[in-house]
């Protein structure tokens, strides 16, 4: 049996109005259609419920020409390059548009700023990372899907979950449902499913927007991502494309976004330039200009699982993205809920307590040290004292002379 792609007006017409399946996964991210590819693949029924896409958020379609460079990307870890491979999505990835990072280097601010430098040949691996659009992981995703057995896609808008001591039930506007031992809640940071379990989260705002958009360089990058902190401009990174060509990812102050946002990308070029220009020489925007800014938050709620419930990618954690590792724990999520499921006792539904237990116990430590990581260092280097900006740069300067902390540090950045 392969995927069913059904509207909400069709889910009508189904037998008795009600979809039941082993799980029920609600999102339409990259993480909700690898959770459902890896359920399947397991011998799991799925049911992937995806909420209508607004307007604003639908890929924009191009006539003619060559695909123009998505302005959000991601750099995927070993652990998330393992889990694509094994679902046989990596290789469906258009390869031509995917950079691999071979290096980094990390810049503090002021003009005697500190420097930290990783590399492949010193973390014993072949590459630390790869740098993927978001349009191209999602096509890929979806052309697996379009074959998964097992798998049902839905388009419709939940309203209601209610879960009692067999499975969940969840009510579509529509009037028809699903039933499901476990409901996946893979619906991003303002998760619906999260709020329907009552699930409390610790929000803090950074006051900062991450603006993204693509250059063309100079000069090579040589696979080389670059990062900037700065205390008043944010943290700058510009991240290696296919070609002479960077991704720009800039966290910068609201004040500071809302000023950028109201130029134009070759202003936004110049601006780079102070940073960028000695290591990439001179950018240009690349054609058609884009450009996007996204508010930053750090979410923490208060539980991953709820009965019969369980949380994964934003809707179980939202991290400041100067590590650039968002994605990956939603794949770390993904593995590991698949781990648990697997060794499941014969007589524990996917849905029991204690499977999900072990879920949430299996996440903890990863997330807690990722939340610890990249909110710790973004008050750091967000502190305009001169006595701090001393010591932060001596410890970039410190810590890139201690070869095997820098091994330890970056093998965890890779998921190994």
């Amino acid at each position: 049996m392969t995927t069913q792609i059904t509207s909400t007006a069709q889910l009508r017409s189904s037998h008795g109005n009600d979809r039941r399946s082993d799980v029920c996964i609600v999102g339409n991210g990259a993480i909700a259609k690898t959770a459902a590819l890896g359920l399947s693949q397991a011998g799991h029924s799925v049911t992937l419920l995806m909420p209508p896409v607004r307007g604003a958020d639908a890929p924009a379609s191009v006539s003619g020409g060559e695909q123009p460079w998505d302005v959000r990307v991601y750099a995927l870890n070993h652990t998330a390059h393992d889990l694509l491979s094994s679902l046989k999505v990596w290789g469906a990835l258009d390869m031509a548009r995917v950079a691999p990072v071979d290096a980094m280097d990390v810049h503090g601010d002021g003009e005697n700023g500190g420097h930290l430098g990783f590399d492949a040949f010193g973390a014993h691996t072949g590459t630390l990372a790869w740098i993927v659009e978001d349009s191209n992981l999602n096509k890929a995703l979806d052309a697996a899907l379009r074959f998964a057995q097992n798998v049902n896609v839905v388009t419709g808008r939940a309203t209601r979950l209610a879960c009692s001591p067999d499975g969940a039930r969840v009510e579509l506007e529509n009037g028809s449902s699903i039933e499901a031992q476990l409901v996946v809640g893979a619906d991003g940071r303002d998760s619906w499913v999260r709020g329907q379990c009552d699930i409390g989260i610790d929000y803090r705002s950074y006051h900062q927007r991450a603006i993204v958009a693509n250059f063309s360089c100079e000069k090579p990058h040589h696979n080389v991502a670059h990062q900037w902190f700065t205390c008043k401009e944010g943290i700058i990174a510009l991240l290696p494309l296919p070609g002479n060509q960077v991704s720009l990812v800039w966290s910068a102050p609201e004040t500071l976004a809302d000023t950028v946002m109201n130029e134009s990308l070759g202003e936004l070029a110049i601006r780079l330039g102070e940073h960028a220009d000695d290591k990439l020489g001179l950018l240009k925007p690349l054609q058609p200009e884009a450009v996007k800014a996204l508010p930053l938050a750090l979410v923490r709620p208060h539980a991953v699982t709820a009965p019969h419930v369980a949380l994964i990618g934003d809707a179980a954690h939202v991290v400041h993205p100067l590590a650039g590792h968002g994605m990956n724990l939603g794949f770390g999520d993904v593995v590991d809920l698949l781990k648990v499921i697997a060794a499941r006792e014969a007589h524990h539904g996917l849905g029991d307590e204690r499977v999900l237990a072990r879920y949430a116990r299996a996440r903890k430590e990863d997330v807690l040290l990722m939340q610890l990581a990249t909110d710790g260092l973004e008050r750091l280097f967000g502190a305009n004292l001169e006595p701090l900006r001393v010591v932060r740069n001596l410890g970039l300067n410190l810590l890139d002379k201690l070869p095997l902390v820098k091994r330890r540090l970056i093998a965890h950045a890779m998921g190994r």
